[in-house]
């Protein structure tokens, strides 16, 4: 169980590792005040890719029962929403309100994955 835990603060870390890439995820300065501002928007930018994350697998997760997949208990514990493969954290980023409430649709897993623009995610 201190195992499990311990894989989990390591992928947490390891994320904010990546959001944080400047100086290669360390903060090389003495620590002086305001910085919390800095560790905070750290902090705030992590819980956005776990929320992110979180929605989407358990859309997958729903769609994946919906097909017929055997959705089992065992699956589910093994899923992190602490991954950050399929995320660009360099590159140009739109902020713009979405058409439509919702989540985007779901990619199919035997197509490309490029979008219709023909940028990645």
């Amino acid at each position: 169980m201190i195992g499990a835990q311990l894989n989990v603060t390591q992928a947490r870390h390891r994320l904010a590792r990546k959001i944080f890439f400047g100086q290669r995820g360390e903060l090389r300065q003495h620590y002086r005040e305001g910085m919390e501002d800095q560790l905070g928007a750290l902090g705030l930018a992590l819980n956005c890719v776990v929320l992110f994350n979180s929605l989407y697998i358990d859309a997958a997760v729903k769609q994946l029962a919906a097909d017929g997949f055997p959705v089992t208990d065992e699956l589910l514990a093994r899923l992190s929403p602490l991954q950050y493969d399929h995320i660009n954290f360099l590159g140009r980023y739109a902020f713009t309100r979405p058409a439509a409430p919702g989540l985007r649709q779901l990619r199919d897993p035997h197509t490309d994955d490029e979008d219709d623009d023909g940028e990645q995610d």
